[in-house]
């Protein structure tokens, strides 16, 4: 799924977590050494990593919060995963900094700081394998289609159900995908050898979007674990998936096509 938070197709959180990433476990390493050692130093380094480091974690989250909103899947694993890996950094934040507010206090424990830091370091590696999982198992913020697929297209429309304009006739070419965001739900429009068709967007294995895989002869492909549905039938073609899609009725008239929701 294409990011809705990018510079030319290049997604800002995976690229703006490696700072907060570098600068926290910095943190913990200097203070560490500063104990070991008893440079003092060190201990200054680790209070100003301590600082950029929850700024830019703050950062990072900005473009986080938009992919999870808009990006990721609803109703999928990815969406529980992307919960839990944001509820993970919110807890690994509050640490560092409830960590840095007190050491600006004289007389502070370096054990409790470390120890902190310490579980700071833990959540924050847990958030990390949980991105990593969502970026190359959920495919979040990439785009995996193959090379005639065509540019992303999406549109957004408020109304839900009627008949609904969503593409000019000659819009898409063969096999190219189109997803229709709609109130409520989320409908891929395609291009087959005997014209539109319409299903949705969820995948009824783990809730991956069809929109982002491949469609080719009348199948389309998750891209997440390789279920197949008839994109006319909307029944399943290979698993994993047990259980069919919904499909929907499509019309063509003066050159626009139509999206039927009843």
């Amino acid at each position: 799924m294409k990011s809705k938070a990018h510079i030319k197709g290049h997604p800002l959180h995976p690229i703006l977590v490696s700072f907060p990433i570098a600068f926290l476990t910095g943190t913990f390493l200097f203070d560490l050494a500063a104990f070991i050692f008893g440079r003092g130093d060190f201990w200054y380094i680790a209070y100003y990593l301590e600082i950029a480091g929850v700024g830019f974690a703050l950062l990072a989250a900005v473009p986080g919060i938009i992919d999870y909103i808009f990006t990721v899947p609803p109703k999928s694993t990815g969406k529980k995963r992307a919960a839990r890996h944001g509820l993970t950094n919110t807890t690994m934040v509050l640490i560092f900094l409830g960590t840095w507010l007190y050491r600006r206090e004289p007389g502070q424990e370096p054990y409790i700081i470390l120890a902190a830091e310490f579980v700071g370091v833990v959540l924050l590696s847990i958030a990390g394998w949980m991105g990593g999982t969502l970026v190359y198992r959920n495919q979040i913020g990439v785009d995996p289609r193959y090379a005639d697929a065509g540019k992303w297209k999406e549109i957004s429309l408020g109304q839900q159900t009627g008949r609904l304009e969503v593409a000019a006739a000659d819009e898409l070419q063969l096999n190219q995908m189109k997803l229709v965001r709609l109130a409520d739900k989320r409908i891929v429009l395609g291009r087959t050898e005997m014209g539109y068709c319409a299903f949705d967007d969820h995948c009824t294995h783990r809730g991956g979007s069809l929109a982002g895989g491949s469609m080719i002869c009348g199948t389309v492909q998750c891209p997440w674990h390789g279920s197949q549905f008839d994109v006319n039938t909307g029944n399943v073609k290979a698993g994993p998936a047990k259980q069919g899609i919904g499909t929907y009725k499509v019309e063509e008239a003066g050159g626009r096509v139509y999206l039927i929701i009843d």
